[in-house]
């Protein structure tokens, strides 16, 4: 009952207008601004980067920030994700409909990218035999087709990891599944991915938002969905949720800084949502709703303060 009832209540937000009801003269003013400032090509104004964090399942929050900013037409020129943040960005920059977008979503499951099962896990942990995330290149290449980022819709980056150098990778041309591959190919868990001469392995380990990709391709203004783990109240059972909240917390601390960088934050309340937690993932995209509902009209009013010198073209010669 809980369940639906999340789920009923995220749909309700997500189709509400983002600003309805307030008509007071600040209301008007800014709608009136945002309608100006949003019939504006991309050329003519702010260019926008949407970047979408790693965190595992929580990832799912992103869906729900998605579905509150296109409710709101909030213009989104340049997409950036990092692990599980670069599945939901690549198939957003793909032009998935909303709805698929959450049938993908509530259906999120960690075998659905990789060799996950009960023997392959008991390989694992008694002949140190590392998993293959090889199905995430056949779950991308299934929904979108053999594209490179060039055929994309919107303009995309990805990070990874390279495991020999520790250095940041962002793809941002060429095939597109396999970046995306290693973009949230878990270390300690997943084989490396060998891709353009590298090892690599998931970016968020050096790269938890990846405001600096969005950047890269053009973005002024960045809005960044964050879903940092709460773990302070997990208690992991068994080696691979120890190795998952070591990750989680080294997130939180790359997270701290790199927050800093972007213009606006939408943070969903996402809790000790975990990488195995795939009966929550409605949980998480309630909470993405909720959450970007909640501050899409600040973000408006960021970006249109932002934005004045193109709005003033309008009125001063």
């Amino acid at each position: 009952m809980r369940r639906a009832s999340a789920v009923l209540l995220s749909i309700y937000l997500a189709t509400a207008p983002a600003a309805a009801l307030d008509l007071s003269d600040d209301g008007l003013l800014r709608d009136h601004l945002w309608r100006q400032l949003t019939a504006k090509p991309k050329g003519e104004r702010p260019v926008v980067g949407l970047v979408f964090s790693a965190g595992s399942l929580r990832a799912a929050a992103h869906v729900g920030v998605i579905t509150v900013l296109e409710n709101a037409g909030f213009p989104v020129d340049v997409v950036a994700g990092t692990s599980m943040g670069a599945i939901v960005g690549a198939l957003y920059a793909a032009g998935k409909p909303i709805k698929r977008l959450w049938e993908l979503a509530l259906g999120l499951r960690i075998s659905s990218g990789s060799n996950y099962n009960a023997f392959n896990l008991l390989r694992l942990l008694l002949f140190d035999r590392l998993l293959s995330s090889k199905n995430t290149e056949k779950f991308i290449r299934d929904e979108i087709g053999s594209r490179s980022f060039e055929e994309l819709k919107k303009p995309f980056a990805c990070v990874a990891m390279d495991l020999y150098s520790g250095e940041g990778i962002i793809f941002r041309e060429g095939e597109l599944a396999p970046a995306v591959r290693a973009s949230m190919n878990l270390p300690g868990i997943f084989a490396p991915v060998e891709y353009r001469h590298r090892y690599l392995v998931d970016g968020g380990v050096v790269n938890y938002i990846p405001i600096d990709a969005a950047k890269l391709l053009g973005a002024d203004w960045v809005l960044a969905s964050v879903t940092e783990t709460d773990y302070t109240y997990s208690k992991p059972q068994n080696v691979l949720q120890s190795l998952e909240q070591v990750i989680d917390i080294r997130g939180t601390l790359l997270a701290r800084e790199q927050k800093k960088s972007a213009n606006f934050l939408i943070e969903p309340p996402v809790g000790d949502i975990g990488f195995y937690d795939t009966s929550r993932s409605y949980e998480a995209i309630a909470k993405g709703v909720m959450a970007a509902h909640r501050r899409i009209g600040a973000a408006m009013e960021e970006y249109i303060l932002f934005s004045l010198d193109c709005l003033l073209k309008d009125y001063i010669p």
